[in-house]
C-alpha cells in the first residue's frame, strides 16, 4: 500500500517512480511513543491526506530526489568540507508550566543536534566495526537564531501560552491562529516547534518539498535532553527529525527490505525498538544499523549517520538545492547593536504611558521595526505601532517593559512603564 500510494500519485502527474525505493518516499514523519519499545510512524496517513489537498507536492519532491541524485553522482558538485550553520527557532507552545521548556533544556537540544550531526556524540565509540567505516559526521551546524525575520535582535526562542491541551499531526501547532505559533521564513530559518502531543507522539518533520507555512519540525516537549519522555529524553527525536527535514528516510525505506535511497546503509527489514543487540540479522545483511539515528530504537541506543546520508543533506544546500537560501540566512548573526544615550537617538513620550505611547525615531532609509516585551522576554502581541510615531500600550498590564526599535542595521532597546 505506501509503495502503490506514491507510485499512483507519481504516475498520476506523468512522473513514474524514480528508483525502486523512490515509490516509498513520504512528505511528513510522524514518530509515536507508545508503551512498547519502539517509535511507531503514522507517515503515510499524513502523505495521504496531503497528496489529496496539494496535487503538486508529489512533482515537487521528485524535483528534489532528482537534483540530490544528481549531486550525490557528481562528486565535483557535491559541498564538501564546507560547513552550513542554521540559524534555529524555536516554537515553545504551553498549556502547562510543565511544558514551558526552560531555556537550559533548549540550549541543551541545540548542543545535542550539533554533537550528533557532527559526529561528536559521546556514544559514538559504540559503533560497530562493521559500521565503523561508513559512519560520519555532517557538514550542518545549528544555532539559536540571533536575528528574527524583521532584523531585529532575538533569543531565537518564542515562546507562546496556549488553551490547546495537547497537538495531534494535524499542524495545528504551526499557527497562531490555531494556538500554535506562525512558521519564520524557512529559507532562513529551521523552525523548531515543542509542544505537548497527544495520541503518543514523539515528533514529526516535514521533508523539502512541503509548504512554506509548515515546513520545520515538531518534537514532544519532554523528548529534550533531561525531559520526561522515559527512553525518549536524550534529544534524539529531534536528531531524527531534522534528519528528515534534511531528506534522509527511515533506514528501512518504509517497506519490507525497503530501500532508503542511501548505497552505503544495509537493506533491512524493518524498524528496531528499543536497543537490539548487533548483530541482528535480516535481509540477507551483516547486520541491521539498529543505531542509525534514522532508525526508531531508544535514544540511548542510536548514534550514527553515514557518509551517504551526509551527502544527501550535502545536495540540499548545492546550487538549486531544496534549502540553499540557509547559506546565506543571517538569522544567525546578531544585528549591531547601538544604546540610545541621548534624546536625539529616540525619546518615548509620555513615560509612564496610559494608552498611546509616542515616538521620536533617528532618521533611516529603511522602516523601523517595533516591538513590545515583558521583563521575562515574552512578546506583548497587544501592543501594536502604527508605523507612524505611536504605540498603543492601553491593553497592556500594569507594569515595566522592554521596547525594541531595529530598522534591519541597528538595535535600539528602551524601557518605559505602563500605568
Amino acid at each position: 500500500m505506501k509503495k502503490n500510494l506514491y507510485a499512483i500519485a507519481l504516475a498520476c502527474l506523468g512522473l513514474g517512480t524514480l528508483t525502486a525505493q523512490g515509490q516509498d518516499q513520504h512528505m511528513l514523519s510522524i514518530d509515536r511513543a507508545p508503551a512498547a519499545p519502539t517509535r511507531e510512524c503514522a507517515t503515510m496517513e499524513v502523505l495521504e491526506a496531503q497528496m489529496a489537498a496539494d496535487p503538486t507536492l508529489a512533482r515537487r519532491m521528485a524535483d528534489v530526489e532528482r537534483h540530490t541524485a544528481e549531486v550525490v553522482a557528481n562528486p565535483t558538485a557535491r559541498r564538501t568540507n564546507a560547513i552550513v550553520t542554521i540559524p534555529v527557532v524555536v516554537h515553545v507552545v504551553y498549556n502547562t508550566t510543565a511544558q514551558n521548556v526552560p531555556q537550559s533544556q533548549i540550549d541543551a537540544q541545540i548542543r545535542v543536534l550539533n554533537e550528533d550531526f557532527a559526529k561528536t556524540n559521546s556514544d559514538a565509540s559504540l559503533i560497530p566495526a562493521a559500521f565503523a567505516g561508513v559512519a560520519a559526521g555532517t557538514n550542518v551546524r545549528f544555532v539559536l537564531a540571533k536575528r528574527d525575520p524583521n532584523g531585529a535582535a532575538t533569543t531565537g526562542v518564542v515562546r507562546r501560552s496556549t488553551k490547546t491541551r495537547s497537538f495531534s499531526s494535524n499542524d495545528f501547532v504551526k499557527y497562531t491562529s490555531k494556538g500554535g505559533s506562525d512558521a519564520w521564513p524557512r529559507d532562513k530559518y529551521l523552525n523548531l516547534w515543542l509542544c505537548n502531543l497527544g495520541q503518543g507522539l514523539l515528533g514529526y518533520a516535514q521533508f523539502p518539498g512541503g509548504a512554506a507555512a509548515t515546513d520545520g519540525v515538531v518534537c514532544l516537549y519532554s523528548s529534550v535532553p533531561g525531559g520526561t519522555a522515559s527512553n525518549y529524553n536524550k534529544g534524539r527525536t529531534a536528531t531524527h527529525e531534522v534528519g528528515h527535514w534534511l531528506n534522509l528516510r527511515h533506514i528501512w525505506g518504509d517497506a519490507t527490505c525497503g530501500n532508503d535511497l542511501v548505497a552505503d546503509t544495509p537493506t533491512q527489514q524493518t524498524s528496531n525498538g528499543g536497543c537490539p543487540t548487533f548483530p541482528h540479522v535480516t535481509c540477507g545483511n551483516q547486520g541491521d544499523m539498529s543505531m542509525n539515528y534514522m532508525d526508531y530504537t531508544y535514544d540511548a541506543c542510536m548514534y550514527m549517520f553515514t557518509g551517504g546520508q551526509s551527502a544527501r543533506m550535502d545536495a540540499l544546500f548545492s546550487a538549486g538545492g531544496a534549502r540553499v537560501g540557509l547559506t546565506t540566512s543571517l538569522g544567525g548573526t546578531a544585528p549591531r547593536m547601538v544604546a540610545a544615550t541621548t534624546t536625539s537617538d529616540v525619546a518615548l513620550y509620555p513615560n509612564p504611558a496610559d494608552n498611546v505611547l509616542n515616538l521620536t525615531l533617528p532618521q533611516s532609509q529603511n522602516s523601523w521595526v517595533v516591538k513590545v516585551y515583558d521583563l521575562r522576554g515574552h512578546e506583548m502581541s497587544q501592543a501594536r505601532y502604527n508605523g507612524q510615531g505611536q504605540v498603543s500600550v492601553g491593553q497592556l498590564p500594569k507594569g515595566l517593559y522592554q521596547m525594541t526599535l531595529s530598522n534591519g542595521e541597528q538595535t535600539i532597546r528602551q524601557r518605559f512603564e505602563k500605568q
